[in-house]
């Protein structure tokens, strides 16, 4: 049975972010960017949590059960540097009655074979 991934890839959740929540290396920022909106959508906090570099990490992540991720557009994915990239993204979200969208510019570095979430900037 066809399962689609909550990130708008088109493919398979198993064949997308399942595999990288598994363990699999992101294969560039916008993949891992992808797996991370994935994973505020399962309410994945460990996941999160993995994918953070650890400077900029919270020591608490505690995500709202209340709040449902519906939607996710990326923007564009542009390489900064050799082991650098920002993804630009919006994604919408809904609480109760409320809806809203969350628009970012997320930094990431490549560490070892994968790449991390460095922070963001709203706009």
């Amino acid at each position: 049975m066809f399962q689609p991934c909550e990130c708008g890839s088109g493919k398979t959740y198993a064949g997308c972010c399942g595999r990288l929540h598994l363990g699999a290396p992101a294969r560039d920022a916008e993949e891992l960017m992808r797996s991370r909106y994935c994973a505020f959508h399962r309410g994945d906090a460990a996941y999160l949590r993995k994918s953070w570099a650890a400077e900029t990490r919270p020591a608490d992540l505690t995500l709202d059960p209340a709040q449902a991720w519906t939607g996710l557009t990326v923007h564009s994915h542009e390489t900064t540097g050799p082991a650098t990239a920002r993804v630009r993204f919006t994604a919408t979200w809904r609480k109760g009655a409320r809806t809203g969208r969350l628009t970012e510019t997320s930094r990431f570095r490549r560490e070892g074979p994968g790449w991390v979430y460095v922070d963001g900037e709203v706009s």
